[in-house]
């Protein structure tokens, strides 16, 4: 019988000894900033004299780390090492592989802070965001394993009398995992060890950001017992290795989560079949949202407040689940928009080693001049009623910013900014307010504040997001609670930490036995 999945603790931070052990792990990752890091194919670390520089987005004359940055002719080496450990990997136990994650999770809980304290310096977290990042790759790993257990040994069919019938899955082949630099751990974490418990070799392709996280994580699972050639690390170009090994006729399928545009190139890159496949690729892709809070004139206003404040400007708006819109019931407006004023304004930001600062800086200067460039968008097409402002004096610091009176069409109600900028729009009425939170390309997650159930259900109905919540923020889906993915040009909805997401990489196969 598979074991009851539990997710991962939140550490408290107001308990002293929590924050003293966190203090520790700080000083811990400070005490091997800086060292060069070499790919791993096979087992095999390789050093190249190309290196990418990861710098701590707070303080970028701090160098986290010098990562050996591979090329095309080590990408092909991958693939071959991969190709060819697939041949055996795909015929061990699942017992066994789904063994290897629980190891790596438990190595993990017990560097749990260290490895949040990696997050702080090398993705800018605050304490509390790194936690909850280290505490999903930990369900992802406890999850997808005991998933698998279930998967195992098949779906039942029916029988008769003349045959004996069965349904397995088995693995699909190599794939390509390319991991996003926002949650550094998590998802990378996720989106590497689900195909791998389920039989496939993996090219891991760790965002350039952020690759010194998913090298610790490689420590981890060698630790943890898993044999070489299993997971191959190549950090590198998306336009140089990214692109070859999307193409490669012996890739099988494809894990991305980044940006629409990427997602789309990589999406149709995919579908061209090469010289020498036998296969159509597949493609597991979450590609981004314009998220919406929509607050109804029957409802908790200090709540409805709450929830903006709380989905806008977590990690600095650098999540695809943030909630970058507010539609509020133009009965209420006035009152909840003077509450997000006074939630925004009490809100703290600087270097997130001090636990005291809710916002730290965003990635890097390109993220710096688009969130700029869209704050300049919205005074033309708004009201900016508080932040605004940049420092990038020593890191890319940028103020949460609220717009207010834009209008539904308004770009700033259409398109990603990836950053700590909301954007408020009245509604005339319920029905209203879902019609806009509806009118974008995308479709990842939603919040609707309300006491009217009647509203509720037919959000339920009519609100075309992928994670619905009620009466809460719109961010922080809990890997095995909260399934995650969402519709159109969110991606493929392929519901990470979700019942059937193992599914994307396993195939079906009957056999039938006459007796």
């Amino acid at each position: 019988m598979v074991q009851l999945y539990r997710h991962e603790p939140f550490t408290d931070f107001t308990v002293e000894k929590n924050k003293k052990e966190f203090e520790e792990a700080l000083k811990t990752v400070e005490g091997y900033l800086g060292q060069d890091y070499p790919l791993i194919i096979g087992g095999e670390r390789i050093e190249t004299e190309e290196k990418i520089i990861s710098v701590n987005p707070a303080d970028r004359d701090e160098i986290i780390g010098r990562v050996s940055k591979a090329n095309k002719a080590i990408a092909e080496q991958a693939m071959q090492v991969a190709d060819e450990t697939f041949r055996w990997w795909r015929k061990t136990k699942p017992e066994m592989r789904a063994d290897i994650l629980f190891r790596a999770a438990a190595l993990t809980r017990k560097r749990k802070h260290e490895f949040s304290a990696l997050l702080v310096k090398e993705g800018g977290k605050p304490w509390k965001e790194a936690d909850a990042d280290t505490a999903e790759a930990i369900d992802f790993m406890e999850y997808y394993g005991r998933q698998m257990l279930r998967l195992k040994d098949g779906m039942p069919v029916n029988s008769r009398p003349i045959e004996n019938n069965r349904f397995n899955y088995i693995p699909l082949g190599v794939g390509v995992v390319i991991s996003p630099w926002n949650f550094l751990f998590a998802i990378m974490c996720g989106t590497t060890v689900a195909p791998i418990v389920t039989g496939n070799t993996v090219l891991l392709k760790p965002a350039s950001t952020t690759p010194v996280i998913a090298y610790k994580f490689m420590e981890v699972l060698e630790e943890a017992g898993l044999p070489n050639g299993v997971i191959n690390y190549i950090p590198g170009s998306g336009s140089e290795i990214g692109d070859y090994l999307v193409e490669h006729q012996r890739t099988r399928f494809v894990s991305f989560t980044g940006s629409k545009e990427v997602g789309l190139r990589i999406f149709e890159k995919a579908a061209k079949v090469k010289d020498g496949q036998i296969w159509l690729k597949r493609v597991v892709a979450e590609m981004g949202g314009k998220d919406t809070v929509v607050v109804d004139n029957d409802t908790d206003l200090d709540l409805a407040a709450e929830s903006i404040t709380i989905s806008a400007f977590g990690f600095s708006g650098q999540k695809c689940s943030a909630g970058s819109r507010a539609v509020i019931h133009q009965d209420v407006y006035d009152k909840v928009l003077e509450r997000v004023i006074q939630l925004t304004n009490k809100l703290t930001i600087g270097d997130p080693v001090d636990v005291t600062n809710y916002m730290g800086p965003v990635i890097d200067q390109a993220a710096y001049d688009k969130i700029m460039g869209y704050v300049e968008i919205g005074r033309q097409e708004g009201r900016l009623l508080t932040g605004g402002t940049g420092d990038q004096s020593k890191g890319w610091f940028f103020s949460p910013t609220v717009i207010a009176d834009v209008k539904e069409d308004a770009r700033i109600m259409q398109e990603e900014i990836f950053g700590p900028v909301v954007a408020l729009c009245k509604a005339n009425d319920f029905q209203h307010a879902l019609e806009i939170a509806n009118n974008t390309e995308y479709g990842l997650t939603g919040a609707v504040i309300t006491n009217n159930r009647e509203h509720w259900e037919q959000a339920q109905t009519d609100f075309n997001v992928g994670n619905l919540y009620l009466n809460r923020n719109c961010t922080g889906a809990i890997v095995g609670y909260h399934p995650f993915g969402g519709f159109n040009m969110s991606g493929t909805d392929s519901k990470a930490g979700g019942p059937d997401y193992l599914l994307h990489f396993l195939q079906g196969k009957t056999t039938s036995e006459m007796l």
